[in-house]
């Protein structure tokens, strides 16, 4: 199984110097993977009122995931830098297939991609997209991505996406880039059974359950219903940080008996004040699991 960290993205603060510091350190531990969250505009909730499942506010800070990426690719060496979700459907496809693929080169191979389709109907609205479509046309997102990764030339007629006999150059080092999923209703297991390489899964280690391997058994069957290896899909968990070393530990090999493939530890929202806080915890969770 391999060990991760979510970038503490509300509770980093603006200064660029931190960013660098909290990635370095991660990278310098071993961490596979620094996987960072996403959300473009945050809405007020004094007039947002009635936007259901608001984790994030105007009051939240968050980097542009791709856009950080470029500048951490430049201060580490080996992790992994994910997206965990980028927003796919509220942004174009081929600048997408652009912005990743640039990311993908200078870091020699280290992105995933993380995609999911979002609550926040605030930032649709604000960046043109539709919202009650945004899951199917992922779907078709997904298919555009990996030809633009792939193929010299791409001629694709969509509903939604068109591109005609054009290409991107520089070609991203994997091809394709690995895309994992977001979310956790049953259109969105089979939706990763059928087009994904991993799943990134929501929820504390405390609700791994029947429910929790009936949402694998779900992705599996429709892994197999398309052809695909259910083995070749990866599995994400994350554990909070709000409790000792040596329960985390415990936690993430919970995580791994249910069948994770990656565990990532989710500092933002458990006391921590300082980036050097958040770097002691990260730092000592590593060693405690060796």
């Amino acid at each position: 199984m391999k060990l991760g960290v979510i970038f503490p993205q509300t509770e980093m603060g603006s200064r660029p110097e931190d960013a660098k510091k909290y990635a370095e350190t991660a990278d310098s531990l071993g961490y596979n993977h620094l996987t960072v969250y996403d959300h473009v505009l945050g809405a007020d909730m004094s007039y947002h009122s009635n936007l259901v499942g608001a984790a994030y506010t105007l009051e939240d800070q968050f980097y542009e995931p791709l856009v950080l990426f470029g500048y951490l690719a430049a201060v580490t060496k080996r992790i992994q830098l994910t997206t965990g979700i980028i927003i796919l459907p509220q942004r174009q496809t081929a600048l997408v297939a652009k912005q990743a693929a640039t990311i993908d080169l200078l870091t020699g191979g280290r992105l995933r991609l993380g995609i999911g389709i979002g609550w926040n109907y605030v930032e649709y609205e604000a960046l043109g997209e539709s919202f009650s479509d945004r899951g199917r046309r992922s779907e078709e997102q997904v298919a555009l991505l990996r030809q633009l990764w792939t193929e010299d030339k791409v001629n694709f007629e969509g509903e939604w996406n068109r591109v005609t006999h054009a290409g991107i150059r520089p070609m991203p080092i994997q091809q394709p880039i690995p895309i994992w999923f977001g979310g956790s209703s049953d259109r969105v297991l089979k939706r990763i059974g059928r087009l994904g390489d991993g799943w990134i899964a929501s929820g504390r280690d405390t609700s791994l359950d029947d429910e929790f391997r009936r949402k694998i058994q779900v992705i599996h069957r429709h892994a197999e219903m398309a052809g695909r290896n259910p083995r070749n899909i990866g599995i994400e968990g994350f554990v909070d940080a709000d409790r000792p070393v040596k329960e985390l530990v415990q936690a993430a090999k919970k995580w791994e008996s249910f069948g994770a493939t990656h565990v990532s530890l989710q500092t933002m929202n458990c006391g921590f004040a300082t980036v050097d806080q958040h770097i002691q915890i990260i730092t000592k969770f590593k060693e405690a699991f060796g």
